[in-house]
Parts: structure tokens; C-alpha cells; sequence
């Protein structure tokens, strides 16, 4: 072997004979940490939230922090790497409404949750009822998907439920900014007329600005390049639970972000109401 290999014998048995060292030992330790935090987030983490997640379970341990690059490294070595996959997914058309402010007007900072909440709808195939669609509302202060509802039709009944899930699960005051864009179901006088009787005040994206609803295009490319277009639906059914199972098993409870400095929606949100 040494031969093909042309290495020297004293060399071979040199490091045949060597004890293993400290920094091998510990980049072993490290490496099935960061597996079981990979598998955890289910393939979905980088080295960025892997390194946050592994510090902050070290600084439990009274154990010192570990650079990203070093985190890199080692996952380099394991070979894995985020899964992410982008894809295409068409997009419906502005309602052509000319009334409404676009009040919101990027302006997606807060003081406390239930203050500014924005919406929108995306597409999700499936073999046998094919195109479904998820109207999400999202809370701008904690990211958190504070309501959503799934269909076979993309009609104002779908954007409804989402908004009285939320509603109904936050309670919020008097006030509340709701942002879409200007698709018919978010313009249509009945949703309209639902946000009047919640005391909302609706901001609407200026015309064919994807910019003004950044934060919830945002969730809808992440739950594509995370879980939807990693898997091949067969039915209405299925897509249905799938999408739930994420964004309340994962999105909302244990999927960190950088926005709200590496807390999840929920740990954030039990904080705020825990202060009031």
C-alpha cells in the first residue's frame, strides 16, 4: 500500500502508531453534534443556524463557542448541506383596484407583536386535485404565522379563514395595520368589510411591487425551498396536513430565525406576553 501510495514506511507506521489527539477527538464530538442538529431541523439547516444552535447548547454545558468556518469544515466532511431548493410557481394577477393606501409602505418595523400583520397566497401542486393554495398571515413583530388556511380555490372564503384563525387566536387591539397585495380576495367588499368589523386598517402594496410584501414572500419561499418542493403530493389531503404539520410543528415552534435574533416565533411571542 505504501507503494501505490508512494508514501514512506516509517511515515505509515509513524502514524499507525500515534495516539489520537485532542483536536480529533473533539472534532468528532462535534461532528455527531451537528448531525443530530441537522437531522433535527430535518436537513433543512445551514452552517449559520447549526453554529447558533450548537453555541447556544454549548454555553448550557459551560463549553466555549465554535466558529462558523470550523462548523463548515467538519459538515464539509460529513458531507451535508442545507437542502433549500428553489423553484419556479406562478403567481396570480392584481385586481386592477385603485382605491386603498399602501400604508404600510416597507415599513416593517415594530414595538410589539400584534401591531402590523401581513398576508398573501401561494400555490402548492398535487397529482390528483392539482393546484391548491395556502393563505397565510403572518405577525411582522415575531414572524410568527399567526393564521392560515388551505383550499382548492384561491377565493376571498380562503383569505377569510386565514384572517378569522388569526383573529381568533390573537385577540389583537384596535388598530392593527393587515398588508396585502391587491389580489382580488384581499379587495373584494366582503374581506374588506371583515376587516372594518375587526377594527383593522388594511395597507395594500402599490402595483406590481413584490418589495412591499417582502416578509411574507419571504415565508412563502421558505416553506417551498424547505418542505414543498422536496416532496410530491398526491392529494388535497396530504398537502393539507403536510403544510400544517410546518408551519406549526416546525415554522412557528422550533425553526430559529435571524430576524428576532435566533429565537423561534413562539419562544419570542411567550416572552412578549410574559412582560405585559
Amino acid at each position: 500500500m505504501c507503494r501505490v501510495l508512494d508514501l514512506p514506511r516509517s511515515t505509515y507506521y509513524d502514524k499507525k502508531g500515534r495516539p489520537t489527539s485532542k483536536t480529533e477527538i473533539e472534532n468528532q464530538v462535534l461532528k455527531n453534534h451537528i448531525m443530530q442538529i441537522y437531522l433535527g431541523s430535518k436537513r433543512r439547516y445551514g452552517s449559520p443556524k447549526i453554529t447558533r444552535v450548537l453555541n447556544k447548547e454549548r454555553a448550557l454545558k459551560g463549553l466555549g463557542k465554535v466558529s462558523q468556518k470550523r462548523v463548515q469544515r467538519l459538515m464539509n466532511q460529513l458531507g451535508i448541506k442545507s437542502i433549500v431548493i428553489k423553484k419556479y410557481h406562478p403567481y396570480g394577477k392584481s385586481s386592477g383596484y385603485t382605491d386603498g393606501e399602501n400604508i404600510l409602505n416597507q415599513d416593517f418595523t415594530t414595538t410589539t407583536i400584534n401591531e402590523k400583520w401581513v398576508a398573501d397566497i401561494t400555490y402548492i401542486y398535487t397529482r390528483i386535485h392539482g393546484w391548491c393554495y395556502l393563505a397565510s398571515v403572518e405577525d411582522l413583530h415575531t414572524r410568527k404565522i399567526v393564521g392560515a388556511a388551505f383550499g382548492k380555490k384561491m377565493d376571498t372564503s380562503l383569505v377569510i379563514a386565514a384572517l378569522e384563525k388569526a383573529f381568533r387566536q390573537q385577540r389583537p387591539g384596535v388598530g392593527l395595520i393587515f398588508h396585502s397585495d391587491r389580489g382580488t380576495q384581499y379587495t373584494s367588499k366582503v374581506f374588506r368589510k371583515r376587516l372594518e368589523k375587526y377594527h383593522m386598517i388594511q395597507s395594500l402594496s402599490d402595483k406590481g411591487n413584490p418589495y412591499d410584501n417582502a416578509c411574507m414572500e419571504s415565508f412563502h419561499s421558505i416553506i417551498k425551498k424547505e418542505y414543498v418542493n422536496h416532496e410530491s403530493f398526491e392529494s388535497y389531503e396530504e398537502a393539507k396536513l403536510g403544510c400544517f404539520d410546518f408551519i406549526e410543528g416546525w415554522y412557528n415552534r422550533n425553526r430559529i430565525h435571524g430576524s428576532i435574533d435566533y429565537l423561534t416565533p413562539h419562544e419570542l411571542e411567550l416572552m412578549i406576553r410574559k412582560l405585559a
